[in-house]
């Protein structure tokens, strides 16, 4: 039985040992591709470098591009926006003046040209009648001499 245990013992330190080895193997190679990774970003880190900024700059623009677009769409819906509040604070305006009878710029605009309508036919028979109108001549007339009323009364 002791036999059977230490061959047993000696089977699991060869394993044991070879499992070791494969493990500071496998560690040998990381570390060998660590340092050739290290040195080829040293040959090679200012194309890296280089690329990396031409791939940065490319999405800056596209963010840039998309940004712009976005300012634009939700500026457009501000000014319609705020074209239908003034539209509707104009409508609220107006209805309380008319309520007030406060007459509107289009009432203005109505009498004032009525007014010039009829101006101009004032000035046009003005015209027409100073045409057709003699000259008056003014007379002076004769003043009256009346008598005191009681001068009146003992004539009567």
């Amino acid at each position: 039985m002791v036999k059977k245990l230490i061959a047993k013992k000696l089977k699991s330190v060869g394993a044991d040992s070879q499992l070791s080895a494969t493990i500071r193997e496998s560690a040998q190679q990381i570390w060998l591709a660590g340092l050739g990774a290290f040195a080829k970003a040293q040959q090679e880190g200012t194309k890296v470098f280089d690329a990396l900024i031409r791939e940065g700059e490319a999405i800056q623009r596209r963010t840039r591009k998309v940004t712009e677009d976005k300012v634009t769409e939700m500026a457009a819906k501000a000014t319609g926006t705020w074209d239908k509040l003034e539209q509707v604070f104009e409508n609220r305006v107006a209805r309380s003046l008319h309520s007030l009878g406060v007459p509107t710029r289009d009432d203005v605009a109505a009498l004032a040209k009525r007014v010039a309508e009829l101006k101009a036919e004032v000035e046009k028979l003005n015209k027409g009648a100073a045409k057709t109108a003699k000259p008056k001549v003014v007379r002076a007339r004769p003043v009256r001499q009346t008598a005191p009323k009681a001068a009146l009364k003992v004539a009567a």
